[in-house]
């Protein structure tokens, strides 16, 4: 591995600048879903155990650069004390870090307010930088869900001072380095979601890296209409049809098997309980919507999952939220995840409608992996160097 762990570091007495995600969902000054929390205790109780005092730095929301009382990080601290088993000192401004009381520096672990008040944070500016590192003699970046970010605390305070990943962060970038970067062989690809013009730079990669490429979604339907299926109604966008061609072409060219739909599911309104077809993929009727994958095309992916070693997986294979139009989507993750509780298949799983949909399946907690990074995740998957991590190669 090319990036320092908390293994490397000597904490002990040391203050240790711990960029964390915690980013949660919060309603009526109550946080309703405690992920994300869960995720970085190892990180700061390993950093207690070693001796370090934790300084939490993170974001919540998009203030840019300005204070704003409803993106303040202070509603937080009850979870995520709960979540630690531990006393979180909250800390309102810099200056605050920069004069702690003696109160405050008795605290096991502290948390500053919302990076993202200060409009150093986002411009990476080296007068900031400089300030926050000044707060401690350690960085640890545990975030990588905002690592693609260029910002002070995640890339920035990495060229500053002696920095490392801490065990979510490690975590994260040990499962994408297996999938991506050094498989298990055949390596297979899921990718769906509405639309191809927002994953070309990710089909683009994954063709040149994956032996099979699962197409589905709202994607599958510009697929096939670039080849000369007629797809009803069905969401399809057939300006990038050259596009689907190209993409096409270059699976064939790499020798990636190209796996699109062979059946699909049709309806004339989408809605709960729907009326619904099987038909061929030839014979959408013109006045149908394709919203799902059906069970020959679920049973040819099955067999492919039979076959590969690896898996990495983003989108769903159709209109998931609503029932039966997840059938396709539910019965691939419950493969998936059987192939994988019985160590047959490394899969890897990330994206925020991924997350949802495996969620759903019941499938996710049987994955080997599931990233809760959105943009990073597809950044990475892109092929592309994301800046928090490339700081900690420094």
């Amino acid at each position: 591995m090319s990036w320092k762990t908390l293994d490397d570091m000597d904490l002990a007495g040391k203050t240790v600048l711990t960029r964390v995600d915690i980013n949660v969902p919060v309603e009526n000054g109550r946080v309703t879903d405690v992920t994300r929390l869960e995720r970085v205790v190892p990180t700061i109780t390993d950093i207690l155990d070693r001796g370090g005092k934790p300084l939490l730095l993170a974001h919540f929301g998009r203030p840019k650069g300005r204070v704003v009382d409803e993106m303040s990080l202070r509603p937080i601290v009850p979870a995520l004390e709960k979540a630690l088993g531990r006393t979180v000192t909250f800390i309102e401004t810099l200056e605050g870090a920069e004069t702690l009381t003696e109160e405050a520096r008795a605290a096991e672990v502290l948390l500053l307010e919302n990076i993202r008040f200060h409009p150093g944070e986002e411009a990476n500016d080296p007068a900031f930088v400089k300030r926050l590192a000044g707060l401690g003699d350690v960085f640890c970046n545990d975030a990588f869900s905002a690592a693609h970010r260029a910002h002070a605390s995640t890339e920035g305070l990495a060229r500053h001072m002696p920095a490392c990943a801490g065990r979510l962060m490690q975590a994260e970038l040990e499962a994408l380095e297996n999938a991506l970067s050094h498989p298990a062989r055949p390596l297979m690809a899921v990718v769906g979601g509405a639309k191809v013009s927002t994953k070309i730079d990710l089909l683009s990669n994954l063709i040149e890296k994956v032996d099979i490429l699962v197409i589905g979604g709202g994607m599958a339907n510009t697929f096939l209409a670039a080849e000369g299926i007629d797809v009803g109604k069905s969401l399809c966008e057939h300006d990038m049809a050259e596009t689907a061609r190209a993409i096409a072409h270059k699976a064939a060219e790499t020798g990636c098997e190209l796996l699109l739909p062979r059946d699909v599911v049709v309806a004339r309104e989408f809605k709960e309980g729907a009326e619904h077809e099987i038909v061929k993929v030839e014979d959408c009727p013109e006045d149908a919507m394709i919203l799902d994958a059906g069970p020959d095309s679920v049973a040819h992916i099955q067999m492919e999952l039979d076959r590969a070693k690896t898996l990495v997986w983003n989108g769903p294979l159709g209109a998931f939220e609503i029932s039966p139009f997840d059938a396709a989507t539910n019965a691939a993750a419950a493969h998936a995840a059987g192939l994988s509780r019985s160590g047959k298949l490394i899969s890897v799983a990330g994206g925020g409608d991924t997350v949802a949909a495996l969620n759903k399946a019941d499938a996710a907690a049987q994955f080997s992996y599931i990233s809760t990074a959105g943009g990073a995740f597809l950044e990475w998957m892109e092929g592309k160097d994301l800046p928090g991590v490339a700081a900690l190669r420094g």
